[in-house]
Order: C-alpha cells, then structure tokens, then sequence
C-alpha cells in the first residue's frame, strides 16, 4: 500500500511539475494542438490575409510574414483572447511603424498597407488564430529559433506535431466558388508581389510600367497554370481591354452595395451546362491610392501625367479607400 501511495504521489508531482512548466511556456498559446477546418475565421483569414501572409511562399520570396509569426508575436501565456483581438484591431485600423509589434517585419516588407475590414471579420479571424493551430511554411521553425537564439518554442519539429505544415489542397475538390475565388487569389498575390516589389525597389513611376508591361502577360500565365479563363474588369477600367460588360457591371454594383454596408463579401457563382463562372470584388486599400486615388490629394501630378501617358483614356482614378474598383471575373470547366 505504502509503495502504491508513493508512485501516486511521484505520478501526481511529475504531471503538476508538466502543467507548470507548460503554464510558463511564453508561446504555450501561440502552438495549439487543436486546428479547426470549420470555424469562420480560417475561410476569412485565407481570403483576407494570405495574399500577403501566406503559408506557402518561400522565405525570400513573399510580401509579408507568415501568419503563424503574428500569432507568435502577439501571444504569450498571460495573453487573452480580449486582449489579441483588440491588438489586431487596433493594427488593422492604424498600421504604423511606431507600433509596430514585429519591427523586423516591417524592416524586410514594409508598413502593411491601410485597408478596411469589417470589425467581425477581425474578430473572427482573431479568435481562429488565437484558438487553434494554423499553417506554417516548412522553413518557419527554424528562422523563429535562429531569431529568438534558441530551440524553445515551436521547435525541434513540434510544428508538424501540432499540424500546422502547410498541407496542399486540390483547387478541383472545392466548391465552385471557393475554387474560383482561389484561382482570383492566387493570381492577386502573384501580381501584388511583383507590384510591392517594383514600388518598394524603384518607385511608383516604374510600378505603373510594371503594370503596363507585365500585369496582362501574369495573369494569363495564372490562367494557363490553373486552366481557367481569369480576368479583371472594372466600370472605369484603366485599359480598354478591362472594361466590364453589362452583365459584369451588375455584380459590380451588387457588391459595392455588399462593401458599403460593411459586409463580408462571398464569390457570386454562376453556372451553364458546361462552365461556371465565378465574380469577386477587387478593393482599394492605401497602396492603390497612389496610382487610383484622387489627383493632389493621394495621386500626386506626376503619377498622373505618366498614367494618363500610358493609358489615354483612364478612367480608374478618384478612389477612396475600401472602394470597389472592378471585380475578378473567372471562368472554368466543369
């Protein structure tokens, strides 16, 4: 009896000594084990987040950290899911060097853009991260250990335990508008980059050549690439060849209303015997503004005589920020 006592008790310490040390593990809440394929926030931050924040892209070859890094960043064992939620609030309203929580980050890519997002997309998106594991590119574990000089935190392979590597998905397996709307992001983080990259690198003017020369030739190489017809089109298109046709200027309008309602937009789908046709708005954010936004005010004289050089009969300027600029208009095989 006395021997069952004493492993009891040894058995009762160890788990005691295990909860504790756990407890104190500054980044125990930035490496759940439980993900989730269900919750809200996981669909809203893929569509939201990850043309700049994705799991996938290389280490060298992306706009923004990953999202597991901002979850790291801003999570430690005392942090509550209130407190989290409130930091990414705060941000999202008002990205800024000075309170920037990742100045690395923005060293490397940046202040992230300004940008509108509904508050309950936040939210949503902010419990999701804060509740469960999230995706992580392969080579994350090990630049977070060199950064922090150590092996502690997610390390020696626990991200993989707690599935968060980056898993592959088959686009044709998705619902019609979810593979649509993959195809539209995948081309948009493809041509943002490019895009960050030239004003980052050379500066707005030659951005806009980016655009001239490249961004036709980008998206149909994503065209080919995902077999899918892929397109941009606005009610004031910049080039003639973007203009939308009555059909498209319909949904344009339908989701400016969605926009100005402060409301989460979803992919409108439209389907014939052979094909499906999925439309998603395209919005501006502060970095449009710089080649959309209003002259002397975010569109400075110079910009304009080189776009009004380029394209004759421009008619995308006057934006504000969260403002439907066109949509993406996509088309593919069933």
């Amino acid at each position: 009896m006395k021997k069952i006592i004493g492993l009891l008790f040894i058995a009762t310490f160890l788990v005691s000594c295990n909860s504790g040390k756990k407890e104190n593990d500054p980044y125990s809440k930035a490496t759940k084990e439980i993900v989730s394929k269900d919750h809200p926030g996981k669909k809203l931050m893929e569509t939201n987040c990850y043309i700049c924040h994705s799991a996938t892209a290389g280490q060298n070859d992306r706009i923004g950290p990953p999202m597991i890094a901002i979850k790291k960043h801003y999570i430690n064992s005392k942090t509550t899911k209130e407190e989290f939620t409130s930091a990414m609030q705060a941000w999202i309203k008002n990205p800024n060097e000075a309170d920037a929580k990742m100045p690395g980050a923005v060293k490397q890519y940046g202040v992230m853009p300004k940008q509108y997002f509904p508050k309950e997309t936040i939210a949503q998106i902010s419990e999701y991260m804060f509740d469960f594991g999230i995706e992580q590119p392969e080579w994350f574990e090990n630049h977070f250990n060199e950064e922090r000089g150590n092996s502690k935190g997610i390390g020696n392979g626990q991200g993989k335990k707690l599935g968060m590597k980056q898993t592959k998905t088959n686009f044709e397996d998705l619902p019609y508008g979810e593979r649509g709307l993959k195809y539209a992001l995948a081309t948009k983080a493809i041509l943002g980059k490019n895009l960050m990259s030239s004003i980052q690198n050379k500066g707005v003017l030659e951005a806009l050549a980016f655009c001239n020369e490249q961004a036709y030739p980008l998206t149909d190489s994503m065209s080919v690439v995902h077999n899918a017809l892929i397109k941009r089109v606005s009610d004031k298109p910049r080039n003639p060849n973007n203009k939308a046709n009555s059909e498209e200027l319909e949904y344009i309008n339908a989701f400016k209303k969605v926009v100005a309602n402060n409301e989460e937009a979803i992919p409108i789908v439209k389907e014939s015997e052979d094909q499906v046709r999925v439309y998603y708005p395209i919005t501006t954010n502060t970095m449009c503004l710089q080649c959309h936004g209003k002259p002397n005010e975010t569109l400075n004289e110079t910009t304009l005589v080189k776009i009004k050089n380029l394209y004759p009969t421009d008619k995308a300027i006057g934006y504000t920020i969260n403002e439907v600029r066109g949509i993406w208009s996509i088309t593919y095989d069933k």
